[in-house]
């Protein structure tokens, strides 16, 4: 492993790295909070291969044994997976905490961002991001991710903002901050689980090429991060219709039980898999693959630009 001081690189992904081969970091609270064990092993590898298949090299972050772990062996995803929900969730909050605690915590998009930024990573894949809580104007429920996605200048792949979020509201704060939100051959913004949220990207690019050259444009000028939306794939879509009447319900059995702050997000995925019968996590699984190979594409795009 490279290391420097808090950060450890594996040696896979540090040699990618110098010789400017394509790089996709990828999330693990996904992997910890986002779905159960085995299905989260599964899902981890299988990302790890369609990067490689898209000829890109994965760096799956997450914090183990006092340091960022950017790259992960087998046996640490392995590790990660059957921790699961044991471990910790970390927000920026919480990284210099964890990391003098030795801890074990999966990395939210925000925390993804900070150690890819540090590494020298440019393209990240993840599922969805968090946004705006439904009821954020009581409960001021934000997530991080949309500050981080202000400040520091990763590309961020994702199927939207989770349809557990006020879609509408996530997207204000978005451009508030700056953030270019672009749709990747789509003028909708995605709702996760399904193609569209009603609400309109800012800008649609086609290519690979295309996002590329805007990556390097956007963070020449140093103006922070980008969000690319990539809509999850006709075949693998939920009905709209079905997926808003169970995350009422899964938000309504939430208040009720009074799960509130990080704990919210897993808790009304999980509630959402027990009510859809398991269907919703073989969308997210799907969408997040989708993600992950246009994600390499982009990295094989943006390394070829700069070779040149």
């Amino acid at each position: 492993m490279a290391s420097f001081q808090s950060l450890a690189i594996s040696t896979e992904v540090a040699d990618a790295l110098a010789a400017g081969q394509p790089v996709v970091a990828l999330e693990s609270t996904i992997i910890t909070h986002g779905m159960p064990y085995p299905q989260n092993l599964a899902m981890a590898r299988g990302v790890e291969a369609i990067t490689r298949a898209g000829g890109a090299v994965p760096a799956t972050i997450a914090i183990m044994d006092g340091a960022f772990r950017v790259g992960l062996v087998d046996a640490d995803l392995e590790r990660l997976a059957e921790t699961g929900a044991r471990a910790a969730k970390a927000s920026r909050r919480d990284v210099a905490a964890l990391l003098n605690a030795g801890a074990t915590a999966g990395t939210t998009v925000a925390t993804t961002m900070q150690a890819a930024e540090m590494a020298g990573i440019a393209l990240f894949a993840t599922g969805g991001i968090g946004g705006v809580h439904r009821g954020a104007e009581l409960s001021f429920d934000i997530s991080a991710d949309l500050e981080e996605l202000s400040r520091t200048p990763v590309a961020v792949v994702c199927a939207g903002a989770k349809s557990i979020l006020d879609i509408g509201k996530t997207l204000e704060v978005l451009e508030t901050r700056g953030v270019p939100v672009i749709g990747y051959g789509t003028d909708d913004f995605p709702a996760f689980w399904t193609r569209s949220s009603g609400h309109k990207v800012d800008h649609r690019l086609d290519t690979p090429e295309a996002v590329a050259a805007l990556i390097e444009t956007q963070f020449s000028l140093g103006m922070g991060g980008i969000l690319i939306a990539n809509p999850i794939l006709a075949a693998d879509a939920l009905d709209p219709q079905m997926i808003e009447t169970t995350i009422a319900a899964a938000i309504a059995d939430g208040e009720r039980g009074g799960v509130s702050g990080k704990a919210l997000t897993p808790y009304l995925l999980s509630r959402i898999f027990e009510l859809t019968h398991g269907k919703s996590l073989v969308s997210n699984i799907a969408l997040v693959e989708n993600n992950v190979r246009v994600a390499a594409a982009i990295a094989v795009a943006l390394a070829a630009r700069r070779r040149q």
